[in-house]
């Protein structure tokens, strides 16, 4: 009588192990690849998306073609820009690129 016994081959055991490490540097690199540029591109991205849908009537802002000028009306997706004394522009509220730092002298 003969026993034999049943165990796994320890050759495909390594192989399917290196084939699962082959791709841990791709993984690593996909995640450094998103911390480092995807999630500060979203972060900033949300924090101007909160100052567009925060404008009000007053605020000093700077528009994306570099124009100087205080909201006076705001229409859904579109703001109206005093830039000068009696000229006034109209324009998209997605052109607004920042808001005027408050100054204590005014020129």
């Amino acid at each position: 009588m003969s026993v034999t016994f049943l165990h796994p081959d320890l050759s495909l055991m390594a192989q399917g192990a290196g084939g699962l490490m082959a791709f841990a540097p791709l993984v690593v690199i996909m995640v450094i690849f998103y911390v480092l540029l995807i999630l500060p591109a979203q972060r900033r991205q949300k924090k101007t998306q909160e100052m567009l849908s925060a404008l009000k009537n007053g605020d000093k802002v700077v528009t994306s073609g570099g124009l100087f000028g205080t909201i006076v009306g705001i229409e859904g997706d579109s703001v109206q820009l005093r830039i000068a004394d009696q000229v006034k522009v109209k324009i998209l509220r997605s052109a607004v690129s920042a808001l005027q730092p408050e100054s204590k002298e005014e020129l």
